[in-house]
């Protein structure tokens, strides 16, 4: 069977691969603070089995504690140099991965690359670093986390068949070290990966926002998807909701 995923909502994805579970930043509640779920809640049958998970950078909607508690010593939790110390939960199984370095996930290999993204965590810190990964088995995965469009994109485009690359956040505007639908669209210039995935959208909003701006739950993947469409024609570009159907890897 050809390796598949899950778009779980913003930045959380299932890859399954060469018998391998591996989970993206997954942000499980229907509440960080003011940020609200406005999807349906991730099925149980997603976190099952799960033998890694990767969390790409301390920001509250990537690495959040709660979600991960509910995994047990079994399931290897990488983070990023200087992110171990959020995660002093008796049970969890946490290591950090510092950019460039390689682990192996059974048949799987996980490399930290570069991220263009604060790695602070907010209010108080610790500070670490922002990192994406490049996931190889048989399929080439690039998982960007949050990032901006960076040069060293193009070291990652031999054989790359999948890039995940957000293209927009959980309110009505962006900071510094995001891509917008423009700039992931620019990006695929440098990945050339055989298919891409936008996420980071269409799950969280801030509280209190309402309908401001709303249109922002849905409209940057298709916009993505466009400018894609223009820019790089080659890369088939795929936009699936955010409520765990699977979608082959071919």
């Amino acid at each position: 069977m050809d390796p598949q995923l899950a778009f779980l909502g913003h930045a959380t994805v299932l890859i399954e691969m060469d018998g391998v579970r591996i989970l993206t930043d997954p942000v499980l509640r229907d509440r960080i603070g003011p940020i609200l779920r406005v999807v349906a809640p991730v099925e149980r049958r997603h976190l099952e089995a799960i033998d890694a998970i990767l969390i790409s950078h301390a920001h509250l909607d990537h690495l959040d504690v709660a979600s991960l508690r509910g995994f047990g010593p079994q399931t290897r939790i990488i983070v990023p140099v200087g992110a171990a110390r959020i995660l002093k939960t008796p049970g969890l199984s946490v290591e950090e991965l510092r950019r460039g370095a390689s682990t192996p996930i059974g048949p799987v290999t996980v490399t930290a690359t570069f991220a263009d993204h604060s790695g602070y965590r907010p209010p108080f810190g610790p500070r670490a670093e922002a990192i994406g990964f490049l996931i190889e088995g048989r399929r080439r995965i690039y998982f960007a986390g949050d990032t901006d469009v960076f040069p060293g994109m193009t070291d990652l485009s031999a054989g790359l068949d999948l890039a995940l690359l957000p293209v927009w956040g959980w309110g009505p505007r962006l900071g510094p070290g995001h891509m917008n639908p423009e700039r992931a669209a620019e990006a695929l210039t440098l990945l050339r990966p055989r298919l891409a995935l936008p996420i980071h959208w269409g799950t969280l909003w801030a509280q209190g926002l309402g309908p401001v701006m709303r249109h922002r739950l849905v409209v940057p993947p298709r916009t993505f998807r466009e400018l894609a469409g223009e820019l790089v024609p080659s890369v088939d570009v795929r936009v699936v909701e955010p409520n765990g159907e699977p979608l082959a890897i071919p």
